[in-house]
Formats: C-alpha cells, structure tokens, sequence
C-alpha cells in the first residue's frame, strides 16, 4: 500500500494521477486533485489528533503528546471509514492521496508502518500562492497567532505541517521527491520512484508552467520561516536584507517580502 504525505497545493495531484495510470487503485471515488473523497470522515480524525498537539504560541507546536499518546479509538474508527474503499480492495496495488493525511502522519505511521510513503515537496512559495482547505489550521483545532492576511495564515499552515512531518521518526519505507523534478526531470525522477515502489510507472503530462509560479506573483509569498526548509531541499532564498515586515509579524519577527525583492544566492 502506498501514501503521499504533503501539504496542499504541494503538486501531489501529479503523483496521484501518475500512480493511478500505473494501476494502483486510488480508492472508490477521486476528485481532479486526485484525492479520495469524501474526506468528511478524515477531516474528523485530523481534529481528534490536534486534540494531541500543544501550542507553544507563536509559531511553535509541541507534538509530543501526539507521538507518545495510545491512538483513540475515535480516529481509528474516523481514519477506517475513510478508508474503507482501499482496505476492502482486493487489489494487490493500492493507495490513497489527500493532502489531510500530512496532518495525522504520525499516527498513520504507526497504524501502518511498512506501507510505502511518499513525501512530496514544492516550494513553499508556490504553495501559499493558492487556497487550500487546510489555510485555516483551527479548522482543523490547531491553534496558532491570529491574522487577517491570508498569505501568513498560509504560510502558518505550512510551517505546521512542515514541523509536523519533520518531528515524526521516519519510517522503512520512505523517499522525499520534489514537484519541480519531477517537472523538469521526469524520467530520473521516476526512476527513483519505480526502485523503490517496484513498480513500473506510467509517464504522464508534466507541465513547465506548474513551477516557480511564484516568479510571476505580486503578493507576499516568502516568510523567513521558510528558509531552513528551502536550503535543505535546494530552493532559492531571497536576500534577507532587503525584506520589508511581513503582515501581522509573530514575536519571532517573521517576515515576508514579494516577487521584486528576490535574488538567488
């Protein structure tokens, strides 16, 4: 069985789409992102699991409770009726994508530690540059600062899944695979992705415009707490010096900057 972990918006329906020309069975019924809907009762396990996480305040979020606490049958019982589709299935090949499933990750792994998962990165930039159902963490009973701008209530979001994902012990079978290489270098990229899956993969359409959106963007769309994540997986930070405060700066002095305040370093 296998499962995308990634943030909305972080190209995922691509995976999906490729998994799903491959023959992996995606669940009873997909949306275009590629999703199995409805996700009513995942949405429902995801509130349950923030139930587990502290907030430190600012832009901090203690998830050891999470980590160390017994599963609730409660989310069992939310997560099984997601999906049941896929566990019926007598399919060998099956997997599931939403991009809710980053904000449970840990206690998916737990459940089902010898799945196969895949992480799937974009550009934080591009990625608060659209709406996405998770913008909105209290939604989902995160607690985090207050704001009126979207784009830094995105970029929250982001940053909590970002930590989320990184506080959790990885599991066996696990790659990390960035939404631009598979645009730019599909064949490689895939290669990487049929050795670890064992599976041959379909080839589908990789649009170029699909990347570095953020180029083209007159809103804010970077935040200094995105720089430790965009140097581990090679994106280009702008030039710290010549940011302006971003909008509703959290006590840690989070800034933004837009598209003509950029240089690669």
């Amino acid at each position: 069985m296998i499962t995308v972990i990634g943030r909305g918006h972080s190209g995922t329906r691509a995976i999906s789409h490729t998994l799903y020309a491959s023959g992996v069975y995606m669940g009873q019924t997909l949306n275009p992102s590629g999703d199995l809907v409805p996700a009513h009762a995942m949405y429902d396990a995801c509130r349950v699991f923030a139930r587990y996480v502290t907030w430190n305040g600012d832009l901090s979020w203690d998830f050891s409770r999470a980590h160390n606490a017994e599963i609730p049958p409660a989310f069992i019982r939310n997560f099984n009726r997601y999906l049941e589709s896929v566990l019926n299935h007598s399919r060998p090949l099956k997997g599931w994508k939403v991009p809710e499933t980053t904000l449970v990750f840990p206690w998916i792994l737990r459940m089902y530690p010898d799945i196969h998962y895949i992480f799937w990165i974009r550009n934080p930039r591009d990625c608060i540059i659209g709406s996405h159902k998770t913008d909105d963490m209290r939604d989902f009973g995160v607690q985090y600062p207050e704001t009126e701008d979207e784009r830094f209530r995105r970029a929250i979001s982001w940053k909590y899944q970002y930590d989320l994902v990184k506080s959790t012990a990885k599991p066996k079978r696990w790659i990390e695979v960035r939404f631009e290489d598979l645009v730019t270098k599909q064949e490689e990229t895939l290669e990487r992705l049929e050795a670890f899956l064992g599976i041959p993969l379909a080839r589908i359409i990789m649009r170029q415009d699909t990347i570095n959106r953020w180029r083209h963007d007159d809103g804010v769309n970077y935040f200094d707490f995105f720089e430790p994540a965009m140097r581990e997986y090679n994106y280009e930070i702008p030039e710290l010096a010549g940011l302006a405060p971003g909008p509703n700066p959290s006590p840690s002095g989070a800034r933004g900057c837009v598209l003509e305040e950029w240089s690669s370093q």
